[in-house]
Order: structure tokens, then sequence, then C-alpha cells
């Protein structure tokens, strides 16, 4: 089964060479209001996002109101609702009727608009939007809905939160048999914020994701504090980063408490970019900033005393000293220099070099 090693998205190349692709997931955290939504836009550019993007579902379509009343209690971070789950997910969804404005309001802001749909018949109408769909972690056992997605003709996003290898391997399969475009998100579906979740997000899973597909573009779909796990996936290779982005923290709504703020994510985003550019290459080199130190750091075989042209040099005329002027020979050859002939007048302190030697017999 064949993947891309990159998958192009608007102007950007997605892969482990090129820089990290931030997508701002705003989601539910317009609350309710097209000209919050707006404006998270541009706050979400203004804080190095390359990508606003949104949730789309209806509540009747993306929960059961039986279902959830049925269980014994509230779940998870939905325990904290201070409503039932179907009358969150319809008071604060993505309104259909503001895509237009939406995708305007990314276009002004340089910024690419991406969502999540969560119905067949939210992805057939916010497909001609996108670059590329994402897939939310709650879905990759709905295989009908991946393969949906996957014959759309726009790249994947698939989170693969609360799942095990087996049903990763499944959903990849499906989207591969369809789809060559396809980037995978390690996530932990933790929408709590608490500092514990560090202990499960389990960054190694993305090496065992390039080692099961070498060269798939590789992610982070993160709910953790801070900037750590974020940081922690870009060394693992990960190069596009999810986080949820709120302007504020203290607002009522399902995904204010875990977002990041702008100035959050600036420092995440900065932090990021300054991580990725140590990151380097690999090839171990004297490099470009280091070229003075090599002069200054570094040690030359210098002479004790004065001697004359014909002089043969002796253990006690030599010492390793710094600095070492490109030329000159270093402390690795000090050995070499004993018996040897100077061909020159050397005065004390100056550094040997090849040039100043005569020829052997």
């Amino acid at each position: 089964m064949n993947w891309a090693t990159s998958v192009t998205l608007g102007d950007r190349i997605i892969s482990e060479a090129h820089p990290t692709y931030f997508i701002a997931d705003i989601a539910a955290n317009h609350d309710g209001d097209l000209g919050r939504a707006r404006d998270l836009i541009w706050r979400a550019r203004e804080a190095g996002a390359d990508c606003a993007k949104f949730q789309h579902f209806l509540a009747d379509k993306i929960v059961s109101k039986f279902g959830f009343d049925s269980l014994n209690s509230p779940m998870a971070h939905q325990a904290g609702w201070k409503t039932s789950v179907d009358q969150v997910y319809d008071q604060y969804h993505t309104r259909r009727d503001w895509t237009a404005a939406l995708v305007e309001t990314c276009r002004a802001a340089d910024i690419d608009y991406m969502t999540t749909p969560y119905d067949l018949e939210a992805l057939v109408e916010q497909t001609p939007f996108v670059q590329a769909v994402k897939v939310g972690s709650g879905d990759i056992t709905w295989h009908a809905f991946l393969a949906a997605c996957a014959d759309q003709g726009r790249a994947i996003l698939l989170s693969t939160g609360a799942s095990d290898l087996d049903e990763v391997r499944a959903a990849v399969e499906v989207v591969l048999a369809r789809n060559p475009d396809l980037i995978l998100l390690q996530c932990n579906t933790n929408y709590s914020g608490a500092e514990e979740n560090f202990a499960h997000v389990n960054l190694r899973v993305l090496q065992t994701f390039a080692r099961l597909w070498p060269g798939m573009p590789l992610g982070l779909s993160d709910h953790t504090p801070g900037h750590e796990a974020v940081l922690g996936a870009i060394a693992f290779g990960a190069r596009v980063i999810e986080k949820h982005f709120t302007d504020d923290n203290g607002r009522i709504g399902p995904d204010h408490a875990f977002a990041l703020d702008p100035a959050a994510w600036r420092a995440m985003v900065d932090a990021s970019r300054r991580l990725q550019a140590a990151l380097g290459d690999g090839a171990k080199i004297v490099e470009a900033n280091e070229t003075d130190t090599v002069i200054v750091q570094r040690r030359a075989v210098r002479l004790r005393r004065p001697a004359l042209a014909g002089h043969v040099l002796t253990a006690e005329d030599l010492e390793c000293l710094r600095p070492c002027p490109p030329d000159a020979v270093d402390p690795r050859h000090v050995d070499a220099m004993v018996g040897r002939r100077l061909a020159v007048d050397k005065v004390q302190g100056d550094a040997l070099r090849w040039t100043d030697l005569a020829p052997s017999s």
C-alpha cells in the first residue's frame, strides 16, 4: 500500500524536511457567535497559526440524546457541563450558513481554513473550501465515513486518540486504499487539562508510526497544558501541530479551559520554530557559526623558546596552547614534530606550520 511522503496544503508542503504547520482549532470557542469566530481567526493568525480550524456537527447527527441520557452519570470532561450533552452540541456548533464569511475572513487574514466534519452532509458541503479534511479521533472506527472523506480528493488528517494500533492500522488501510495523502496524528483525548495527562500523551507512538509507515507525514493533536508535548512531538518528527485556541480561558464553553490563548499560542509557535531550527539535519560538521571558535578554542603546537633554521625539534621545545590558526599544526601531530628540522627561524610562542619544516630525509 502506497502513501505520500509529502502532502501539499495550499502553498505549504508537509513533510519532515519542512517547517511545522500549526492548526488553531477554534472548534466551539466561537460560542455560537459569528463575530467571535471571525475575530478568533485574526487572533490565531497574529499568534502564528497557519490554519484556523472549525468543527461542523449537528447535535442530532453526532450524539444520541437517548444514549447519553441512559448513561448512569456524565463521563470524562462532559461531567462538568452545565446542560445536557445534546444541548451543548446544539448551542456550540458552527453554523453552516457562516461558511462564506469564515472562508473570506481566512483569506483576508492569509490563513488556511479547515474544519472537522462530523456528518456526510457537512463533509460534502465543506470539501470545496478546504485543502484537507480533518477526521476526529472519535470517528476512527467509522470506516464508511473514513472512506467518504478519502474519496473527496483532499488530504486527510487523521487523529488517533483513544485507539489501539490495530484500530489505527485498519483506519489507515481504509484511507490509503483511496487516497495516498494522509497525515497521521498522535492524540490523547483527555480534555481535562490536568498535569497527569503528560503520562498518557505517549509521544513515542510517533516513532512507531514512522517505523510502520516510513516517510508518512506525522503530527500531534494535543490537549495538554503548556508546550512540552508539542516540542517533544516535533523532536520526534511531527510536522503538524493542532491545539485548541481561545481568546480567554475563563469563558464558559466546552473547549475554552484547555485551549491556549494568543500569548501562549505565540510562545508555543516561537519555541517550536527555534526547536526545529536546532534539530538540524544530523550531519556532524563544523557549523558556519563555529569557524572562529575552531581558531580560538583549539590548541596549536607552539615553541617554548626561540629556534633557528636547522634546529632539530625536541619534546622540550614544544607545547600545545590556544589559539590554532587554520594553517597551524594541531596537537594530534605533536609527536611527529619531534626530530624534525626547522626550515625557518621561529620566535618563542609561534605556532608551527608544516611549511616551517625541512623535508624529511
